[in-house]
Protein backbone atom coordinates (compact mmCIF):
# COMPACT_ATOMS: atom_id res chain seq x y z
CA UNK A 1 0.00 0.00 0.00
CA UNK A 2 1.28 3.30 -0.78
CA UNK A 3 0.25 6.83 -0.77
CA UNK A 4 0.23 8.62 -4.86
CA UNK A 5 1.17 11.88 -4.60
CA UNK A 6 -0.59 13.92 -7.82
CA UNK A 7 0.96 17.40 -9.30
CA UNK A 8 -2.81 18.85 -8.53
CA UNK A 9 -1.82 18.65 -4.87
CA UNK A 10 -4.11 15.32 -4.45
CA UNK A 11 -3.26 12.36 -2.38
CA UNK A 12 -4.84 8.83 -3.46
CA UNK A 13 -4.30 5.85 -1.59
CA UNK A 14 -3.13 2.61 -3.51
CA UNK A 15 -2.83 -0.66 -3.25
CA UNK A 16 -0.56 -2.97 -5.39
CA UNK A 17 -1.33 -6.39 -6.02
CA UNK A 18 -1.26 -9.28 -8.43
CA UNK A 19 -4.00 -11.25 -9.71
CA UNK A 20 -3.46 -14.12 -12.67
CA UNK A 21 -0.49 -12.88 -13.04
CA UNK A 22 -1.03 -9.33 -13.53
CA UNK A 23 0.13 -6.27 -11.53
CA UNK A 24 -2.54 -3.84 -10.67
CA UNK A 25 -4.02 -1.24 -8.26
CA UNK A 26 -6.83 -0.64 -6.44
CA UNK A 27 -7.75 2.59 -5.17
CA UNK A 28 -8.60 2.99 -1.13
CA UNK A 29 -9.98 6.65 -1.11
CA UNK A 30 -8.32 10.25 -1.14
CA UNK A 31 -6.60 11.56 1.89
CA UNK A 32 -7.12 13.27 4.11
CA UNK A 33 -10.37 12.01 3.40
CA UNK A 34 -9.59 8.45 4.19
CA UNK A 35 -7.17 8.13 6.76
CA UNK A 36 -4.24 5.81 7.00
CA UNK A 37 -6.23 3.30 9.63
CA UNK A 38 -9.07 3.26 7.15
CA UNK A 39 -6.83 2.91 4.26
CA UNK A 40 -4.84 -0.57 5.73
CA UNK A 41 -8.92 -1.66 6.77
CA UNK A 42 -9.30 -1.51 3.06
CA UNK A 43 -6.02 -2.65 1.91
CA UNK A 44 -6.87 -6.36 4.72
CA UNK A 45 -10.50 -6.24 3.01
CA UNK A 46 -8.82 -6.48 -0.51
CA UNK A 47 -6.26 -9.30 0.68
CA UNK A 48 -9.56 -11.07 2.23
CA UNK A 49 -10.92 -10.91 -1.02
CA UNK A 50 -7.71 -12.17 -3.22
CA UNK A 51 -7.64 -15.33 -0.22
CA UNK A 52 -10.95 -16.31 -2.05
CA UNK A 53 -9.66 -16.31 -5.52
CA UNK A 54 -11.27 -13.03 -6.52
CA UNK A 55 -9.88 -9.72 -8.38
CA UNK A 56 -10.85 -6.97 -5.40
CA UNK A 57 -10.47 -4.36 -8.41
CA UNK A 58 -13.08 -6.31 -10.41
CA UNK A 59 -15.36 -6.66 -7.16
CA UNK A 60 -15.33 -3.00 -6.42
CA UNK A 61 -16.55 -2.58 -10.23
CA UNK A 62 -19.16 -5.06 -9.89
CA UNK A 63 -20.45 -3.32 -6.48
CA UNK A 64 -20.02 0.07 -7.89
CA UNK A 65 -22.96 -1.24 -11.01
CA UNK A 66 -24.62 -3.11 -8.26
CA UNK A 67 -25.13 0.42 -6.45
CA UNK A 68 -25.68 2.30 -9.94
CA UNK A 69 -28.75 -0.43 -10.45
CA UNK A 70 -29.66 -0.51 -6.98
CA UNK A 71 -30.47 3.57 -6.97
CA UNK A 72 -31.90 3.35 -10.67
CA UNK A 73 -34.64 1.01 -9.36
CA UNK A 74 -34.98 2.71 -5.71
CA UNK A 75 -38.28 2.95 -4.86
CA UNK A 76 -37.75 7.11 -5.08
CA UNK A 77 -36.11 6.55 -8.69
CA UNK A 78 -39.12 4.26 -9.75
CA UNK A 79 -41.54 6.73 -8.00
CA UNK A 80 -40.35 9.58 -9.83
CA UNK A 81 -40.92 7.55 -13.73
CA UNK A 82 -44.22 7.08 -12.53
CA UNK A 83 -44.98 10.56 -11.70
CA UNK A 84 -43.81 11.36 -15.10
CA UNK A 85 -45.84 8.96 -16.39
CA UNK A 86 -48.95 10.82 -14.62
CA UNK A 87 -48.40 13.94 -16.59
CA UNK A 88 -48.14 12.00 -19.83
CA UNK A 89 -51.49 10.42 -19.22
CA UNK A 90 -52.73 14.18 -18.75
CA UNK A 91 -52.98 14.16 -15.44
CA UNK A 92 -53.20 17.75 -13.30
CA UNK A 93 -50.55 19.50 -12.09
CA UNK A 94 -52.41 19.72 -9.37
CA UNK A 95 -52.56 16.33 -8.40
CA UNK A 96 -48.84 15.29 -9.67
CA UNK A 97 -47.75 17.61 -6.88
CA UNK A 98 -49.83 16.06 -4.10
CA UNK A 99 -48.49 12.89 -5.44
CA UNK A 100 -44.97 14.22 -5.26
CA UNK A 101 -45.81 15.54 -1.72
CA UNK A 102 -46.75 12.35 -0.52
CA UNK A 103 -43.78 10.25 -2.07
CA UNK A 104 -41.53 12.54 -0.22
CA UNK A 105 -42.90 11.39 2.94
CA UNK A 106 -41.63 7.63 2.33
CA UNK A 107 -38.07 8.79 3.18
CA UNK A 108 -37.17 5.87 5.21
CA UNK A 109 -37.90 3.46 2.14
CA UNK A 110 -37.06 6.17 -0.68
CA UNK A 111 -33.36 4.76 -1.22
CA UNK A 112 -33.51 1.11 -1.10
CA UNK A 113 -34.44 -1.25 -3.70
CA UNK A 114 -38.01 -1.71 -5.03
CA UNK A 115 -37.80 -4.92 -5.23
CA UNK A 116 -36.91 -5.64 -1.19
CA UNK A 117 -39.17 -3.69 0.22
CA UNK A 118 -41.75 -5.88 2.27
CA UNK A 119 -44.68 -4.93 3.84
CA UNK A 120 -43.49 -4.61 6.91
CA UNK A 121 -40.83 -1.98 5.29
CA UNK A 122 -43.78 -0.24 3.86
CA UNK A 123 -46.02 -0.34 7.10
CA UNK A 124 -43.43 1.15 9.05
CA UNK A 125 -43.26 4.01 7.00
CA UNK A 126 -46.61 4.85 6.85
CA UNK A 127 -47.50 4.31 10.71
CA UNK A 128 -44.96 7.05 10.84
CA UNK A 129 -47.35 9.53 9.70
CA UNK A 130 -50.27 7.63 11.24
CA UNK A 131 -48.77 8.43 14.64
CA UNK A 132 -49.35 12.39 14.13
CA UNK A 133 -53.14 11.58 13.56
CA UNK A 134 -52.90 11.82 9.84
CA UNK A 135 -55.02 9.01 9.01
CA UNK A 136 -56.09 10.20 5.64
CA UNK A 137 -52.63 10.88 4.55
CA UNK A 138 -51.70 7.16 5.56
CA UNK A 139 -54.47 6.04 3.35
CA UNK A 140 -53.22 8.20 0.72
CA UNK A 141 -49.69 6.98 0.86
CA UNK A 142 -50.62 3.49 0.96
CA UNK A 143 -52.66 3.95 -2.98
CA UNK A 144 -49.96 5.86 -4.25
CA UNK A 145 -47.28 3.17 -3.26
CA UNK A 146 -49.39 0.47 -4.50
CA UNK A 147 -49.74 2.75 -7.64
CA UNK A 148 -46.07 2.59 -7.79
CA UNK A 149 -45.75 -0.97 -7.23
CA UNK A 150 -47.86 -2.03 -10.04
CA UNK A 151 -46.21 0.00 -12.58
CA UNK A 152 -42.59 -1.28 -11.02
CA UNK A 153 -44.33 -5.13 -11.77
CA UNK A 154 -45.14 -3.93 -15.89
CA UNK A 155 -41.67 -2.55 -15.85
CA UNK A 156 -39.96 -6.02 -14.45
CA UNK A 157 -38.60 -4.36 -11.18
CA UNK A 158 -40.60 -5.57 -9.01
CA UNK A 159 -42.36 -9.11 -9.23
CA UNK A 160 -45.72 -7.87 -6.40
CA UNK A 161 -47.24 -5.43 -4.58
CA UNK A 162 -46.84 -5.40 -1.08
CA UNK A 163 -49.23 -3.02 0.04
CA UNK A 164 -52.20 -5.24 -1.17
CA UNK A 165 -51.31 -6.99 1.86
CA UNK A 166 -52.00 -3.73 4.10
CA UNK A 167 -55.50 -3.26 3.90
CA UNK A 168 -57.09 -2.94 7.14
CA UNK A 169 -53.68 -2.52 8.75
CA UNK A 170 -54.19 1.43 8.98
CA UNK A 171 -56.38 3.47 11.13
CA UNK A 172 -59.37 4.08 8.83
CA UNK A 173 -60.08 7.95 8.78
CA UNK A 174 -63.54 9.48 9.61
CA UNK A 175 -65.40 11.04 6.25
CA UNK A 176 -65.08 13.82 6.13
CA UNK A 177 -67.84 15.90 4.25
CA UNK A 178 -67.22 19.09 2.28
CA UNK A 179 -69.25 21.90 3.52
CA UNK A 180 -72.41 22.91 2.28
CA UNK A 181 -75.39 24.92 2.52
CA UNK A 182 -78.31 22.41 2.14
CA UNK A 183 -81.38 24.21 3.36
CA UNK A 184 -83.35 25.62 0.39
CA UNK A 185 -83.95 29.53 1.89
CA UNK A 186 -80.02 29.74 2.96
CA UNK A 187 -79.62 28.46 -0.81
CA UNK A 188 -81.58 31.49 -1.80
CA UNK A 189 -79.85 33.48 -0.21
CA UNK A 190 -76.37 32.50 -1.25
CA UNK A 191 -77.57 33.20 -4.55
CA UNK A 192 -78.33 36.41 -3.92
CA UNK A 193 -75.38 37.23 -2.46
CA UNK A 194 -73.03 35.54 -5.17
CA UNK A 195 -75.21 38.29 -7.36
CA UNK A 196 -73.80 41.09 -5.17
CA UNK A 197 -70.00 39.73 -5.83
CA UNK A 198 -68.20 43.06 -7.05
CA UNK A 199 -64.78 41.11 -7.90
CA UNK A 200 -63.30 39.52 -11.18
CA UNK A 201 -66.12 39.57 -13.59
CA UNK A 202 -65.51 35.66 -14.86
CA UNK A 203 -64.99 34.80 -10.63
CA UNK A 204 -68.12 35.56 -10.04
CA UNK A 205 -69.30 34.14 -13.51
CA UNK A 206 -67.60 30.50 -12.56
CA UNK A 207 -69.67 30.86 -8.72
CA UNK A 208 -72.76 30.53 -10.75
CA UNK A 209 -72.12 28.53 -13.03
CA UNK A 210 -71.04 26.18 -10.54
CA UNK A 211 -74.69 25.73 -8.64
CA UNK A 212 -76.23 25.61 -11.86
CA UNK A 213 -74.16 22.53 -13.36
CA UNK A 214 -72.93 20.95 -10.03
CA UNK A 215 -69.43 19.21 -11.24
CA UNK A 216 -66.24 19.11 -9.99
CA UNK A 217 -64.33 22.34 -9.03
CA UNK A 218 -61.30 21.21 -11.15
CA UNK A 219 -63.48 20.14 -14.22
CA UNK A 220 -65.10 23.64 -14.33
CA UNK A 221 -61.52 25.20 -13.45
CA UNK A 222 -60.15 23.21 -16.46
CA UNK A 223 -63.11 24.03 -18.57
CA UNK A 224 -62.11 24.55 -22.79
CA UNK A 225 -64.14 26.54 -25.32
CA UNK A 226 -63.29 23.87 -27.52
CA UNK A 227 -65.92 21.62 -25.10
CA UNK A 228 -68.79 23.37 -25.62
CA UNK A 229 -71.71 23.11 -28.20
CA UNK A 230 -73.52 26.18 -27.14
CA UNK A 231 -76.28 25.96 -29.52
CA UNK A 232 -76.94 22.16 -28.91
CA UNK A 233 -76.74 23.03 -24.86
CA UNK A 234 -73.92 20.48 -24.12
CA UNK A 235 -70.94 20.43 -22.11
CA UNK A 236 -68.72 17.59 -22.84
CA UNK A 237 -65.90 17.14 -20.80
CA UNK A 238 -63.12 14.48 -22.24
CA UNK A 239 -61.76 11.48 -19.97
CA UNK A 240 -59.00 12.68 -19.05
CA UNK A 241 -59.93 15.68 -17.21
CA UNK A 242 -62.80 13.59 -15.32
CA UNK A 243 -62.52 11.79 -11.61
CA UNK A 244 -63.67 8.60 -13.38
CA UNK A 245 -61.57 8.94 -16.57
CA UNK A 246 -64.69 8.48 -18.47
CA UNK A 247 -65.55 11.41 -20.88
CA UNK A 248 -68.68 13.44 -19.32
CA UNK A 249 -71.43 15.39 -21.14
CA UNK A 250 -73.34 17.89 -19.14
CA UNK A 251 -76.99 19.12 -20.42
CA UNK A 252 -76.81 23.30 -20.09
CA UNK A 253 -80.23 25.28 -19.31
CA UNK A 254 -81.08 28.00 -20.43
CA UNK A 255 -79.75 30.36 -17.64
CA UNK A 256 -75.84 28.38 -17.86
CA UNK A 257 -76.03 29.18 -21.68
CA UNK A 258 -76.54 32.52 -20.85
CA UNK A 259 -74.02 32.56 -18.28
CA UNK A 260 -71.48 30.79 -20.79
CA UNK A 261 -72.14 33.75 -23.64
CA UNK A 262 -71.74 36.66 -21.36
CA UNK A 263 -68.01 34.62 -20.31
CA UNK A 264 -67.74 34.01 -23.72
CA UNK A 265 -67.71 37.84 -24.66
CA UNK A 266 -65.26 38.48 -21.61
CA UNK A 267 -62.49 35.55 -22.74
CA UNK A 268 -63.31 34.39 -26.29
CA UNK A 269 -60.01 34.35 -27.40
CA UNK A 270 -58.62 32.81 -24.42
CA UNK A 271 -57.88 28.74 -24.64
CA UNK A 272 -59.97 28.16 -21.33
CA UNK A 273 -63.36 29.47 -20.40
CA UNK A 274 -62.32 30.66 -16.90
CA UNK A 275 -58.48 31.68 -17.02
CA UNK A 276 -56.22 32.54 -14.20
CA UNK A 277 -56.45 36.67 -13.89
CA UNK A 278 -53.02 37.18 -14.42
CA UNK A 279 -51.62 35.33 -17.36
CA UNK A 280 -54.88 34.34 -19.39
CA UNK A 281 -52.71 31.64 -20.59
CA UNK A 282 -54.05 28.69 -17.52
CA UNK A 283 -57.08 27.81 -15.68
CA UNK A 284 -58.11 30.00 -13.15
CA UNK A 285 -56.35 28.45 -9.47
CA UNK A 286 -57.80 26.03 -7.53
CA UNK A 287 -58.57 27.96 -4.86
CA UNK A 288 -60.59 30.75 -6.54
CA UNK A 289 -63.78 29.93 -6.28
CA UNK A 290 -63.19 29.30 -2.00
CA UNK A 291 -61.70 32.47 -1.64
CA UNK A 292 -64.51 34.23 -3.39
CA UNK A 293 -66.67 32.51 -1.09
CA UNK A 294 -64.70 33.78 2.12
CA UNK A 295 -64.90 37.28 0.43
CA UNK A 296 -68.64 36.82 0.11
CA UNK A 297 -68.73 35.99 4.24
CA UNK A 298 -68.73 32.20 3.89
CA UNK A 299 -66.74 30.09 6.27
CA UNK A 300 -64.90 27.15 5.00
CA UNK A 301 -67.08 25.28 7.71
CA UNK A 302 -69.73 27.38 6.14
CA UNK A 303 -69.37 26.93 2.33
CA UNK A 304 -66.89 25.11 -0.61
CA UNK A 305 -66.63 25.30 -4.07
CA UNK A 306 -67.31 21.28 -3.90
CA UNK A 307 -70.06 21.71 -1.40
CA UNK A 308 -72.14 23.06 -4.71
CA UNK A 309 -72.35 19.64 -5.33
CA UNK A 310 -73.95 18.35 -2.12
CA UNK A 311 -76.58 21.59 -2.58
CA UNK A 312 -77.45 19.84 -5.59
CA UNK A 313 -77.74 16.59 -4.66
CA UNK A 314 -79.75 16.73 -1.82
CA UNK A 315 -82.02 18.86 -3.08
CA UNK A 316 -82.48 17.30 -6.38
CA UNK A 317 -83.07 14.12 -4.30
CA UNK A 318 -85.31 15.40 -1.72
CA UNK A 319 -87.78 16.86 -4.46
CA UNK A 320 -88.63 13.42 -5.49
CA UNK A 321 -89.05 14.35 -9.39
CA UNK A 322 -85.61 12.66 -10.14
CA UNK A 323 -84.79 8.94 -10.59
CA UNK A 324 -81.57 8.85 -8.17
CA UNK A 325 -80.10 7.23 -11.32
CA UNK A 326 -79.85 10.07 -13.41
CA UNK A 327 -79.12 12.54 -10.20
CA UNK A 328 -75.89 9.91 -9.96
CA UNK A 329 -75.32 10.13 -13.72
CA UNK A 330 -75.24 14.05 -13.48
CA UNK A 331 -73.05 14.29 -10.63
CA UNK A 332 -70.28 11.88 -12.76
CA UNK A 333 -70.62 9.33 -10.24
CA UNK A 334 -71.30 6.37 -12.42
CA UNK A 335 -67.99 4.45 -12.75
CA UNK A 336 -69.41 0.91 -14.22
CA UNK A 337 -66.46 1.39 -16.80
CA UNK A 338 -69.46 1.99 -19.69
CA UNK A 339 -68.36 4.29 -21.76
CA UNK A 340 -71.22 4.29 -24.20
CA UNK A 341 -73.46 5.57 -21.31
CA UNK A 342 -71.42 8.52 -20.44
CA UNK A 343 -72.14 10.51 -23.60
CA UNK A 344 -75.23 12.88 -23.99
CA UNK A 345 -77.43 10.41 -25.40
CA UNK A 346 -76.25 7.49 -23.26
CA UNK A 347 -78.12 6.36 -20.19
CA UNK A 348 -80.67 8.93 -18.65
CA UNK A 349 -79.81 11.98 -20.82
CA UNK A 350 -83.70 12.94 -21.59
CA UNK A 351 -84.02 13.02 -18.09
CA UNK A 352 -80.76 14.92 -17.21
CA UNK A 353 -81.60 17.77 -19.56
CA UNK A 354 -85.14 17.79 -18.17
CA UNK A 355 -83.95 18.09 -14.89
CA UNK A 356 -81.11 20.61 -15.09
CA UNK A 357 -84.00 22.88 -16.55
CA UNK A 358 -85.95 22.53 -13.70
CA UNK A 359 -82.78 22.67 -11.29
CA UNK A 360 -81.88 26.44 -12.86
CA UNK A 361 -85.91 27.24 -12.67
CA UNK A 362 -85.87 25.98 -9.27
CA UNK A 363 -82.78 28.47 -8.10
CA UNK A 364 -84.48 31.17 -9.43
CA UNK A 365 -87.40 30.20 -7.96
CA UNK A 366 -85.07 30.14 -4.91
CA UNK A 367 -83.49 33.67 -5.13
CA UNK A 368 -86.92 35.25 -5.65
CA UNK A 369 -88.20 33.72 -2.81
CA UNK A 370 -85.38 34.84 -0.61
CA UNK A 371 -85.49 38.29 -2.22
CA UNK A 372 -88.56 39.27 -1.32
Amino acid sequence: MFLLLQPSSGKLWRFKYRFNGKEKKLGLGRYPDVSLKEARRRRDQARQTLAMGLDPGEEKKQQALAAALNAANSFQAVGNEYLEKMGRDGREAVTINKSRWLLALFASVANRPIADLTPADLLKALQVIEAKGHHETARRMRSLASRIFRYAVATSRATSDPTALLRGALVAPKVKHHSAIVDPKTVGKLLNTMDEFDGYPLTKLALQLTLLVFVRPGELRQAEWTEFDLDAAVWTIPAEKMKMRQPHSVPLSRQAVEILRRAYVLGSHQKYVFSSLHTGTRPMSENTINAALRRLGYSGSEMTAHGFRAIASTLLNESGQWSPDAIEKALAHDNSGSVRGTYHRGQHWDERVKMAQWWSDNLDELKCICHR
